[in-house]
């Protein structure tokens, strides 16, 4: 089976090929855009753009929506992680954090999933905490400044390891699951 992964991101792709590997999946990566409604819910986003995407022709895909969402800071950079990153970046999310004891934040993925008319959404989330420096040359994002376990960042952590334990590798597995549970896979 061919997954279209809409993504402007390349390295969702390959955690999600990794993730699917033992299956005959080929994920291919499409690079386009949607709308991304405005709301304080990644599900609401997720649910907006297959609508979009499955009324514009897009068959087999699937979409996610993750965000960093940090206690301390009310959520913040939450459905708006992405901005974030582009205008703050790691060094800004940190300064931000300057001087602040709640390190406690969680990573969340919403994956939306359109296989003929068959529609999934899952959530997966991954507590952990603000670490106070970058550390890792490994996955992108916030993966530098995120630690699910007080001790590694996700930059740190081979992928295999990460997927174990991360926002999108605990989504995955849930979509799979439900794949699985419909006969799709």
């Amino acid at each position: 089976m061919k997954l279209n992964v809409v993504t402007h991101n390349p390295g969702k792709v390959k955690e999600y090929q990794a993730e699917f590997s033992e299956f005959d999946v080929q994920m291919v990566h499409v690079n386009r855009e949607y709308d991304e409604v405005q709301t304080a819910y990644l599900e609401e986003v997720v649910d907006k753009g297959m609508k979009q995407l499955y009324a514009e022709g897009l068959r087999d895909f699937m979409i996610d929506d993750s965000g960093l969402f940090i206690n301390a800071l009310k959520g913040f950079p939450g459905v708006y992680s992405a901005y974030g990153q582009k205008t703050l970046g790691n060094k800004g999310i940190l300064k931000l954090m300057e001087g602040v004891e709640d390190r406690t934040a969680s990573f969340k993925c919403c994956i939306g999933c359109m296989i003929g008319e068959e529609r999934i959404v899952v959530t997966g989330t991954c507590p952990g905490y603000i670490l106070y420096e970058e550390r890792g040359t490994e996955g992108f994002g916030y993966d530098p400044i995120f630690t699910p376990n007080g001790e590694q960042s996700f930059a740190e952590i081979p992928i295999e390891q990460k997927n174990t334990v991360s926002h999108r590798g605990i989504a995955t597995a849930m979509l799979i699951d439900e794949l699985k549970k419909r006969g799709l896979i």
